[in-house]
């Protein structure tokens, strides 16, 4: 390869990420490109999970003054990966706008949907299950027990002293 062929392909490198952190939007103008897709930049301040383990990436300290949320519904955070790691992170997510109680935010379903920063995230751990939030292994499942009505512990009631056979009379 010549000398121009290889600094070309070393521009051209440098480059392509320049130009999607260009197309970037920042999270104060999410509100102005809903239904739209684009990539959103910010710096990750915390990521934080609500009770039925949805997972939000935050761009602000408070979540009810951002002006931007990322979101990962439970079935998705495998396909995403460990977003705990992103905290301080700049990070880029791209993705469809939308609109959910008033404040923009883009749904993540997969690892691609990300950029910035981090090239790729790890895996979410084995022992990480969203549904429970971490307190159980996701790979042991035991079936329900049925529920027992009081009273039936599994022996008969003690009659106080009646015996079992009544005596036989003579």
């Amino acid at each position: 390869m010549s000398r121009l062929t290889v600094s070309v392909l070393l521009l051209a490198a440098t480059l392509v990420p320049a130009a999607k952190a260009e197309r970037c939007i920042g999270i104060e103008e999410a509100e102005r490109h809903i239904g739209k897709v684009r990539c959103v930049a910010g710096v990750v301040k915390n990521v934080g999970e609500s009770k039925s383990g949805v997972t939000f990436i935050n761009f602000c300290e408070s979540y009810a003054q951002c002006p931007f949320t990322a979101v990962i519904f439970p079935r998705d955070l495998r396909h995403v990966g460990d977003v705990r790691q992103l905290v301080g992170k700049r990070v880029e997510v791209e993705g469809k706008l939308r609109l959910y109680d008033g404040r923009p935010e883009i749904i993540l379903k997969r690892s691609r949907q990300l950029g910035g920063a981090i090239t790729k995230l790890p895996p979410v751990p084995k022992e990480y299950d969203v549904e429970k939030r971490g307190r159980f292994s996701a790979g042991r499942y035991a079936h329900p027990q049925a529920a027992r009505s009081p009273g039936h512990g599994g022996r008969k009631p003690n009659d106080a002293g009646i015996p079992a056979e009544e005596p036989v009379e003579e």
